[in-house]
């Protein structure tokens, strides 16, 4: 059965969104087919309403 990358992709990003009900997903998928073509494909899912917490900076490591 052919299907491109993308589709299959996004087709497991579903099946684990509807498996595990997640606030944020994101798949990388890299793909590598006969004669050496390569396909990095990035997917995502965010729960409605979700956003991400505000990253948490930190202050630079003192050397000695």
């Amino acid at each position: 059965e052919g299907a491109f990358h993308e589709k299959v992709t996004n087709a497991v990003v579903d099946d684990l969104v509807r498996a595990i009900e997640p606030r944020f997903i994101r798949l990388s998928a890299d793909w590598y087919v006969r004669g050496g073509i390569r396909t990095f494909v990035t997917a995502e899912h965010r729960r409605k309403g979700w956003s991400p917490a505000v990253p948490v900076e930190l202050p630079p490591a003192r050397t000695p």
